[in-house]
């Protein structure tokens, strides 16, 4: 049932849509200046070697500004996800796996690094109870940045088309290249491995978010 907008807490919705903005930025950017440092410099062409959000957002208006508002919108404001894009020349990718598979890599390693300096922000802080508004405001991006970078990664480390995962392992692995390649070329292959990943995505992405905030001195501030 989609929430209506009265019941949505508007500024844990921004600070989500701005959060995963960010990441979704920086995601992609990795992707494409990685490219360019393999030697395709079709992303950076493009002008997406950038942490500025308006050319990916140019090139994937739905993932990074549709989509997430439409989740924040149907979860009540609980949640928020989205996708973007890096154009990556398909020869040049074939003609040089390993570097493709790093390219591909880039993208989910720089969530991690994001999910990583928002822990080492919390971690820091210590226990936010009875500390000022302004430490309370950065401990509730901060943990933000942890989720929804922690959920990015996993999600594009599984080793299915058309995430990230399958090809990093199509680039190290060549004997699953033709299996991963006919797979990518279906878009009935596609539709049901998202519909199946957003079914089960949880059983792979609390165990291992609650693994990281366990870690913590106290439980991270979403609500």
């Amino acid at each position: 049932m989609i929430a209506q907008m009265g019941d949505i807490d508007m500024i844990r919705a921004l600070i989500m849509f701005v959060v995963l903005l960010i990441s979704l930025t920086v995601h992609e950017a990795a992707h494409a200046l990685f490219a360019k440092l393999g030697g395709d410099p079709t992303a950076y062409n493009g002008g997406q070697v950038t942490l500025n959000p308006l050319p990916h957002i140019r090139r994937e208006p739905f993932g990074m500004v549709l989509l997430p508002a439409l989740s924040i919108l149907i979860s009540g404001g609980k949640m928020c996800f989205g996708f973007a894009h890096a154009p990556v020349d398909p020869v040049w990718a074939y003609r040089n796996p390993r570097k493709a598979a790093l390219m591909s890599a880039a993208g989910p390693l720089s969530n991690v690094l994001l999910a990583a300096i928002a822990f080492a922000v919390l971690y820091a802080i210590g226990r936010p109870a009875g500390n000022s508004e302004a430490i309370d405001a950065i401990c509730r991006i901060a943990s933000w940045f942890l989720l929804l970078n922690v959920l990015l990664a996993v999600f594009n480390f599984i080793p299915l088309p058309p995430l990230d995962g399958a090809s990093i392992v199509a680039g190290l692995v060549p004997a699953t290249r033709r299996v991963y390649g006919n797979l990518s070329r279906s878009p009935l292959v596609t539709i049901v491995v998202l519909v199946l990943l957003f079914q089960f995505l949880g059983y792979l992405f609390w165990p291992v978010y609650y693994a990281v905030t366990d870690l913590l001195p106290y439980e991270p501030k979403l609500w």
